[in-house]
């Protein structure tokens, strides 16, 4: 029981340092230092855990924003598992470059830039959670666009059928003439019988009984009904021919309309979303103060990893850290130090080495220039002394004989 305990505990301990140790690789801390520093180690979990979990929002975010758009949960989750990726990379090298120093608006000034990306990052990442949220509301306003822009569609359609309407006239027209012709025949009928049974209008003698008057009645009520068949039968038949018109016309006029209704029905990707939510957003107080709120939240998030390394003190990994740091440093100037002086004591040698192979030049070309004039002057003697022999036998050469 007790090694089963002890077993518990050791797997317990492992599970502990191996989340210690992740959540302190995602704060982009130095590992070897922060083991030296158990204090610290608390705030760097929870940075690192800040840093993990908002990469994890980022990957839902693309993941739901990219299956709006290409319809496809492979390529949400491919995609979003590399924005998120992405998106925890930047952050954690946000927050791992920042160093602690003993002035806070140097920080801040530092800071500056990484708070506005990560303000915009934030931005980015809650709109497609947003549209999540709101899914419902945003889903009812697309389904009232899509009637609206069916509607639109429907008479635009219209516009292109005008022939509908005027053979729709048309019959209206025949159907009209039909009943001027059913309301005469009525009122024959009851001129008829008004002057059968004796009722007196001014139309009638008042005179019960079939008389003259009663058969006259009776033949422009037989004329009536005669022509009121006629007219029904001529109409009915134009009618008839007008409705079949009327359906053909209205077949291709659907037949058209559904050319249209898929590109409607596919009104439901990012964009409209995007649309409706500032529309339901405009509209509603309730919906634009929640919309307002989930931003800040997302942007609190986002900065937060940020904001916790300025607004805390300056801890013993910070100091280890910059010893390092300087240590490096250091190691970094002795070394171009070193450098420098070997290069130096290089440049000396090929120097002095210069030097002396200019001095012996220099030496050489004095005793080629020795010799030179040596040669000249043996060569300036030679010819005089043939000029002079030359001379001396000519003035010999000239001198009389005895």
């Amino acid at each position: 029981m007790e090694n089963r305990t002890e077993s518990g505990e050791q797997y317990a301990n492992e599970m502990n340092n191996m989340m210690r140790n992740f959540f302190w690789f995602c704060s982009g801390a130095n590992r070897k230092i922060l083991e030296r520093c158990p204090t610290e180690s608390s705030k760097y979990v929870g940075i690192g855990a800040t840093v993990f979990f908002t990469g994890v929002l980022a990957a839902i975010s693309a993941g739901y924003a990219l299956y709006t758009v290409f319809d496809s949960m492979t390529t949400a989750y491919v995609f979003g598992a590399i924005w998120g990726l992405m998106i925890f990379n930047l952050d954690r090298f946000i927050v791992s470059s920042m160093k602690k120093r003993n002035n806070f608006w140097q920080e801040f000034r530092v800071a500056l830039p990484r708070i506005i990306l990560a303000v915009l990052l934030a931005l980015v990442i809650s709109k497609p959670l947003e549209l999540k949220i709101f899914e419902k509301e945003i889903n009812r306003k697309i389904d009232a666009k899509k009637t609206e822009e069916a509607i639109k569609a429907k008479k635009s359609i219209n516009k292109g059928f005008p022939e509908i309407t005027e053979l729709e006239n048309k019959i209206l027209a025949l159907k009209k003439e039909n009943k001027e012709k059913e309301t005469y025949r009525n009122k024959k009928q009851e001129e008829y019988d008004f002057e059968r049974f004796g009722k007196k209008t001014s139309g009638t003698t008042g005179i019960p009984g079939i008389g003259s008057n009663a058969k006259k009645k009776e033949v422009q009520l037989n004329e009536a009904e005669t022509d009121l068949k006629a007219t029904e039968k001529r109409n009915q038949s134009k009618i008839d021919q007008y409705e079949k018109e009327i359906k053909d016309l209205l077949a291709l006029r659907e037949k058209e309309f559904k050319k249209q209704k898929p590109n409607i029905d596919k009104y439901d990707g990012l964009a409209a979303r995007i649309e409706a939510l500032g529309s339901l957003s405009s509209q509603s107080e309730a919906m634009n103060l929640a919309n307002i709120f989930i931003i800040l939240l997302f942007i609190a998030i986002e900065t937060s990893p940020i904001f916790v390394k300025l607004i805390s003190a300056r801890g013993p990994y910070d100091d280890l850290l910059e010893k390092h740091e300087h240590s490096i440093e250091t190691f970094k100037i002795e070394q171009m130090s070193k450098l420098n002086q070997k290069t130096n004591e290089r440049l000396q040698v090929m120097i002095e080495t210069g030097n002396h192979n200019l001095q012996e030049e220099l030496e050489g070309n004095k005793q080629l220039r020795k010799k030179i004039i040596d040669a000249e002057t043996e060569i300036a003697d030679e010819m005089i002394s043939k000029w002079k022999q030359e001379e001396l036998d000519k003035i010999r050469s000239r001198k009389p004989k005895n």
